[in-house]
This record gives structure tokens, C-alpha cells and sequence, in this order.
């Protein structure tokens, strides 16, 4: 096979993907569909349990992940059978699977229950909202691909996902400004590039530090007890 022949096959492999810009329904329900089992798992089960079983995943899916980046052939095969969720991008990157799956063991490692719990909340839905809005409506671009519209998206769902979950927490002191504020950071942990990082390990980690210093600033882990 010649260098012309291979350059196209190539290309035809690479096309069976789809990009960043596309709308990819079927990876936003793999995502919203992964991390929703995440948070109900890390809700109703033991600690030691939930832990146990992420690192568990990690080791099944990340190292596998990492090693196909070194091996085309394996490369290959492995994004054949996850092309109907992969990128484009992520054909010589790790998936974004490995940076979700490494973000949420590292804010269950370091931060109380309930703020690993509302990130996963965010993680699960603001995301791929902010993410379909952005593309399908996104006209006033803030960060490369992040609009302003995307941002309005992701600030709504991590508004109504923080009230809903401190609600059914039985937590009714500054619940609503508790709220309002979850909700900005929520949206700016979605929005902000952190030196080119995937945000599915900055979005659970900048919305648990920002989440963590509300909730200890309004006391709420007192009224959780």
C-alpha cells in the first residue's frame, strides 16, 4: 500500500468520528446516563463501596486507554468499539472517560460526601447542556468553542440541581443564595480552560473546591450532620 493510498484510508478512518463541534447525541447520554449511576451510587451506597468500585473502573478502562495511544493496531480496535461515543480528537489523546473517571476518584479522596455528590450533579447534565446549547445556539463566543448562551445553560442546571439536592437534603437556611451562587460555579468550572486540561476532570475538581468554601461559608455541613 503507498503513502497516498494509506493517507486516505487514514482519513477515512478519522471521518467515521465525530468532532468537537458536532452535537453527539449518543456520547451526551453515554455521559449524562455514566455519571448519574456515579451519583447514585456514591448516594446510597458506603463510602468504601462506591470507592471501591471507581477505582475498580479506573483500573479497567484507564490503562488500557493509555497503553492504545502506543500501539496502533490496539489503538484501532479499541476506537472501533467505542467509536459510537469517541471524538475525533481522542483517536491519539486519552479519552475523556480516563480524565472523568481520574477527576471524580480525586474530589472523592478529598472532599466531604454531599460536595462530591452535587458535582456529580453538575458533571452529569451541565455539561452536555452547556455543551448541545453552545452548539446548536452558541452565537457570542467567550473561550474557543464556549458561548455565552452555553454558559446561561450550565448556570440553570447547576441553579436548579443545587436547590433540588439540598432541598431533598432537608437544608432550607440560604438555600437559595446558595443556589445562585452553586449555579455561577458551576457554569465557571464548565467554562474556563485550565492549561488545555479536559474538563471532565476540571469541571468535578473546580466545582468542588468552589462548592466546598460556599458550604463551609453558610455552615450548610452543620445542618447535614
Amino acid at each position: 500500500m503507498n503513502n497516498t493510498q494509506s493517507s486516505q484510508n487514514l482519513n477515512s478512518y478519522e471521518g467515521e468520528f465525530k468532532k468537537r463541534s458536532d452535537v453527539h447525541i449518543a456520547r451526551k447520554i453515554w455521559h449524562m446516563t455514566g455519571v448519574t449511576i456515579f451519583f447514585l451510587g456514591w448516594t446510597f451506597l458506603p463510602y468504601w463501596i462506591s470507592m471501591g468500585l471507581l477505582i475498580l473502573g479506573w483500573f479497567l478502562f484507564v490503562p488500557p486507554d493509555l497503553i492504545r495511544l502506543y500501539n496502533p493496531q490496539l489503538n484501532r480496535t479499541l476506537t472501533r468499539w467505542f467509536r459510537p461515543i469517541m471524538r475525533k480528537n481522542e483517536l491519539d489523546r486519552p479519552a475523556g472517560t480516563t480524565y472523568l473517571l481520574t477527576g471524580v476518584i480525586f474530589i472523592g479522596l478529598l472532599f466531604p460526601v454531599e460536595i462530591v455528590g452535587l458535582s456529580l450533579l453538575f458533571l452529569a447534565f451541565a455539561d452536555p447542556i452547556a455543551s448541545y446549547v453552545g452548539i446548536r445556539y452558541g452565537k457570542d463566543k467567550i473561550f474557543g468553542h464556549k458561548s455565552v448562551q452555553g454558559f446561561v445553560a450550565a448556570y440553570v442546571v447547576c441553579f436548579i440541581a443545587t436547590f433540588a439536592y439540598l432541598y431533598f437534603k432537608n437544608i432550607s437556611d440560604y438555600i437559595l443564595v446558595v443556589s445562585l451562587i452553586a449555579g455561577l460555579i458551576g457554569a465557571l468550572a464548565e467554562l474556563v480552560p485550565v492549561a488545555k486540561i479536559d474538563d471532565n476532570f476540571t469541571m468535578p475538581v473546580l466545582s468542588s473546591i468552589g462548592l466546598y468554601c460556599v458550604f463551609t461559608f453558610f455552615n450548610i455541613f452543620q445542618h447535614l450532620k
